[in-house]
């Protein structure tokens, strides 16, 4: 199927997700158009990450249609699903390296697996990868050698392998100090200025969500929707205390923007 024309990157339709007796989601939807940062946000057990993880395929829904480039994840085949994935990338919480792996060994393992690049070829492209997230010449390292900064880092050199059209980030800065998650989300941005990428970002860190998002949605655990979505601007002028006060805690817009 063409792509060409589509201008959402991103399409969920009546997403519903039921575990036994128990709904996280329920009656989801929303668009992301390309080109996009998006935080996904919300207080403990909205379903962020049960969100994330339908939206990547590991969760199949128990209603309602997910759409990445015009083209169903719920509903495709195994081929088709497999062309899919490979125009999206996934750095998760933890890294998710494979500790046996070095850095670069990680990085070239979707290379090898989805495309007919040979071997120095793959090994040209693991180079630029680590430099585009400033890990110049660390593909000999093994995971147990970087810091918590450095294994985001390579989980996005991973994500971004196959050139992809989305990325999910899940938590980025999580665990991190304060200068490292600084570092991380100016990387987020120069990710998206580089390459164009859509990118839907999981996370509570409130001065990431001010420094990358375009737009956010906000998911809420009692209504197991979604009760804002927009920018932080205009979900701060919403009218909800509750938003507001999440969001800001009581500090205008531009002190949460510049704190």
């Amino acid at each position: 199927m063409s792509t060409e024309g589509i201008n959402n990157a991103v399409e969920v339709r009546n997403l519903c997700a039921v575990y036994g007796k128990r709904t996280v989601l329920d009656n989801i939807s929303f668009t992301v158009p390309a080109g996009q940062i998006v935080t996904l946000l919300g207080p403990s057990g909205c379903g962020k990450s049960t969100l994330l993880k339908h939206l990547i395929g590991l969760y199949a829904p128990s209603s309602g249609e997910i759409l990445l480039r015009g083209r169903s994840i719920v509903h495709a085949t195994e081929a088709q699903r497999q062309e899919i994935m490979r125009h999206f990338g996934v750095a998760y919480q933890g890294g998710a390296l494979f500790r046996s792996l070095s850095v670069g060994e990680n990085i070239a393992l979707p290379l090898q697996e989805y495309t007919p690049l040979s071997q120095k070829e793959i090994t040209e492209k693991v180079r630029e990868k680590l430099a585009l997230v400033g890990l110049e010449g660390k593909e000999n390292l093994m995971p147990s050698e970087l810091s918590g900064g450095m294994i985001k880092r390579a989980a996005f050199a991973r994500a971004l392998a196959l050139d992809p059209e989305i990325l999910f980030f899940d938590e980025p800065s999580a665990g991190l100090d304060p200068l490292s998650s600084r570092s991380l989300d100016q990387l987020i941005l120069n990710i998206r200025k580089n390459t164009s990428a859509t990118i839907l970002v999981v996370t509570h860190e409130l001065e990431s969500i001010f420094t990358i998002s375009d737009r956010a949605i906000m998911l809420s655990p009692q209504t197991k929707g979604i009760i804002a979505d927009g920018s932080l601007e205009e979900l701060i002028r919403s009218g909800s205390d509750f938003v507001r006060e999440f969001l800001t805690g009581g500090k205008s817009v531009s002190a949460c923007r510049n704190s």
